[in-house]
């Protein structure tokens, strides 16, 4: 797998830790880090080998937004120019958004503006109890637009209106109040956290964790209607004439394990960080 510039890419047990790697600058990101995410998670959706993913971050913070030397690039950027960045940030998010494997993000630290779209788009969000959130679009004049589908699908419409337009800082505390993440943790105790998630997800059907991630995405705020009820049953016919579903239901029946657990799937996975050494 590639070995970006700006991220750091460890793979054991099934699972692909995705470190942003920029600790100097608090994993600030710019257009480099933007198509490096693109490339690898594309690479992770295509690997069977890996059963799901955190996004994590070296330093003391997971994101702190948009790099400074970017914005000043950006700053003299056309209307089209800035369409153009815009668009790879956006379709980053959604490729993190859509990826086929289960995504967590290990958050610590300040996650501000882009940081919290990053944080939005894992479909799990564990924090130190010590994170502190803000989108600062606002202070800046701007608007977080292209972030804005997936903080609004986290937390809500009425607390975004909230925040989006006060651009108050919060503390973990209430980012977990308001559903922004759901799971808090003590900093040293947040890699055994994930690791017990992650225990989980590998412990699960592989191809059935794709429906369902697709399901989620297909059956969220559609009307409850002769449509819908047809397209579940469509879907649950699909996977239940799967060879996975086939195998799960019949290693259920037998009282066996079913295929896709494998030794290694079963042992302890590790995220490789520590709380000391990455700010959390």
């Amino acid at each position: 797998m590639t070995q970006p510039t700006t991220l750091e890419i460890q793979l054991q047990q099934g699972v692909a830790v995705v470190w942003l790697n920029r600790p100097e600058l608090r994993n600030a990101f710019n257009d480099t880090m933007i198509a490096e995410l693109s490339e690898v998670l594309e690479e992770i959706d295509a690997d069977s080998e890996v059963r799901a993913m955190v996004l994590a971050a070296r330093g003391p913070a997971f994101c702190a937004g948009a790099d400074l030397q970017w914005m000043r690039r950006i700053a003299g950027y056309s209307r089209d120019q800035n369409r153009g960045d815009a668009l790879r940030l956006a379709e980053m998010l959604h490729r993190l958004a859509t990826l086929r494997k289960p995504t967590i993000a290990r958050v610590h630290g300040a996650a501000y503006a882009g940081g919290m779209g990053l944080v939005a788009a894992c479909d799990i969000a564990v924090a130190s109890t010590e994170a502190q959130f803000c989108l600062s679009e606002v202070k800046l004049g701007l608007i977080p637009a292209t972030i804005s589908p997936h903080v609004l699908a986290a937390m809500g419409e009425r607390m975004a209106r909230r925040y989006f337009l006060t651009a108050e800082r919060f503390d973990a505390a209430e980012a977990y109040r308001i559903g922004f993440v759901q799971e808090l943790s003590a900093p040293e105790e947040l890699d055994g956290t994930i690791n017990a998630m992650l225990g989980h997800l590998v412990a699960a059907g592989p191809e059935s964790l794709a429906r369902t991630k697709d399901l989620i995405r297909s059956v969220a705020r559609r009307p409850l209607d002769a449509d819908l009820l047809a397209d579940t049953a469509d879907r649950i016919a699909d996977t239940r004439a799967s060879p996975e579903g086939r195998e799960g239901v019949a290693s259920y029946l037998e009282k066996r394990k079913p295929a896709w657990v494998t030794a290694r799937s079963e042992g302890q996975v590790e995220t490789g960080g520590t709380a000391a050494g990455d700010g959390a």
